[in-house]
């Protein structure tokens, strides 16, 4: 993993507050352990409240004291995720991070074969909810002093497969999004270098407990386990911010 350590205190994320996008998932639950556990103040949101509100409820059980919160968000609106940011800056006082775990998957069997309304899927649920969130969060990551913006994306999009064209061309998307990103919190650090940060984390596929109980003979090879990512997701603040500004830091075998 270039420029990532994953040490288990909590360090960094010492009352921290981050923000998680897409909290309700395997990867968000696991996300939302790990932030909790290494002491930050997590706000997590989701479109699906119930789901939301048992990822929350379990972060908060499993380590006792920890401030985890869940906002239903609708992600596609500029002016809601704005609200969002807004209001979690007033009332925690500052925002160190916002992970994006919005996620989602479509493919055909061939090139020729591919759904534009597939990429009308992906393009809201992995460009336009990153582009949001971005836009809302940029000025309270800015005023943090160990901000960071993560992404999580897939290692097809430096290497596009031909029925995976849609899902391929919306995570290039979003890198190229995210790196523009980074390009800003580069010239506001001016000489000094960044002081905030936006970063890649790059897998193949992610599986998880569920998924290995469905299908116990499959080998999963070159995944990427949720509570890995989460680590990693966590050891985004270890590294300083220059290090791990604008770059793809590859959980998998880089393509």
């Amino acid at each position: 993993m270039n420029g990532i350590r994953t040490n288990g205190d909590g360090g960094a994320l010492e009352g921290a507050v981050i923000a998680v996008a897409g909290a309700a998932g395997p990867a968000g639950r696991a996300a939302l352990l790990r932030l909790a556990e290494a002491g930050a103040v997590v706000v997590a949101s989701d479109a699906h409240p119930e789901r939301l509100a048992e990822a929350v409820d379990a972060a908060r059980y499993a380590h006792g004291g920890a401030t985890v919160t869940g906002d239903t968000v609708d992600l596609l609106d500029l002016a809601a995720t704005r609200e969002w940011a807004d209001k979690t800056e007033k009332e925690f006082g500052r925002i160190d991070g916002l992970v994006h775990l919005v996620g989602g998957w479509r493919g055909s069997a061939s090139f020729a074969e591919t759904a534009l309304a597939d990429w009308d899927l992906l393009d809201r649920l992995l460009v336009r909810t990153l582009q949001s969130t971005s836009l809302a969060f940029e000025p309270g990551l800015r005023r943090s002093d160990r901000g960071r913006f993560v992404l999580i994306s897939a290692a097809g999009a430096s290497k596009p497969t031909a029925g995976n064209a849609a899902y391929a061309a919306a995570k290039a998307a979003a890198e190229a999004w995210t790196l523009a990103l980074a390009d800003e919190f580069r010239k506001a650090g001016g000489d000094d270098g960044p002081k905030t940060a936006a970063a890649i984390l790059v897998v193949k596929a992610l599986v998880h407990d569920a998924m290995r109980a469905e299908r116990p003979n499959a080998k999963f090879a070159g995944f990427t386990d949720v509570t890995e990512l989460a680590d990693a997701i966590a050891g985004v603040w270890d590294a300083p911010a220059g290090e791990v500004n604008g770059k793809r830091l590859w959980l998998t075998p880089q393509q």
